[in-house]
């Protein structure tokens, strides 16, 4: 817990950090295929289609010689989908938040394009402070139709990338992998309904440590950065395993998508080069 609490503080503190280097802002629109099984709705997976929303946000910091950036991703999903044999419906919905802190190991800031003596290729590492809240229905049961998904974790996120030039363009290729190390997240026991658990006050063990062991998950977003007249647009494709098998009950959901949008930088100037520049 001490090491989440610090993590947490550099990330709501780096906020208010002024840098020289680009601010980069994004907005991503997903489509893609799901697979999801929660044996406490279903034994049976179902499949279907799933839409997300991701906003990211990304400002390197006055720390380490301005080697640390600071990245805020805010992600929303919503999904439907049925079973093979079964005319049974899933309707779901997650909101996640991470903050990341990335020491830059090689290349240049993000929104700026390497300079002679610069390395093309960025490698960044750091640890991520992620959250999730969401929830799953199914419109066949009567008894128990819905389960909540509450966590959190601490994550390991590795970012590479390659910036290159084609016809004098700049094109920058960049792939992000996040990996929950360890964390805590609510879950019913098995057989265990929500009426127990909050009008009869009857906890059992709800809320659990979660770990590579029991809930192997990661998240892997390749983009690529095409720029145009006045901004930027991002494609990208996104694979996000998520998986459990806590107090009796397990859960997955495999999601796969295309995604598209665009990224804008703003330049930020620091205190003194706005007095001056006034």
């Amino acid at each position: 817990m001490k090491h989440l609490t610090a993590i947490l503080w550099l990330s709501l503190c780096s906020a208010t950090a002024v840098a020289q280097a680009p601010v980069a802002h994004s907005n991503l629109f997903a489509i893609g295929r799901v697979r999801q099984l929660d044996t406490y709705l279903s034994p049976l997976e179902y499949r279907g289609t799933q839409f997300s929303y991701i906003n990211e946000t990304e400002r390197p910091l006055r720390l380490m010689a301005r080697r640390v950036q600071f990245q805020s991703t805010l992600q929303l999903d919503i999904s439907t989908s049925q079973p093979a044999s079964d005319k049974a419906t899933y309707l779901g919905g997650n909101i996640g938040y991470a903050a990341s802190l990335h020491y830059r190991f090689l290349g240049t800031p993000s929104g700026t394009l390497p300079q002679d003596g610069y390395s093309r290729f960025t490698l960044m590492a750091g640890p991520q402070l992620t959250t999730d809240i969401g929830g799953l229905y199914n419109t066949r049961n009567g008894n128990n139709p819905a389960q909540a998904y509450l966590s959190a974790n601490l994550a390991a996120s590795v970012v590479a990338g390659y910036t290159f030039r084609l016809r004098r363009m700049p094109i920058s290729l960049r792939d992000q992998l996040d990996i929950p190390l360890i964390g805590a997240m609510f879950t019913p026991a098995y057989g265990q309904s929500y009426y127990e658990i909050f009008e009869l006050e009857s906890s059992d063990h709800n809320i659990r440590a979660i770990h590579p062991f029991n809930a192997p998950s990661l998240t892997n977003r390749l983009t690529l950065d095409l720029p145009l007249r006045h901004t930027t647009m991002r494609l990208g494709y996104i694979i996000d395993v998520r998986q459990s098998d806590v107090n009796s009950l397990r859960r997955h959901a495999y999601n796969h998508a295309f995604m598209i949008g665009w990224i804008r930088y703003i330049n930020i100037l620091p205190p003194q080069r706005y007095a001056t520049a006034k």
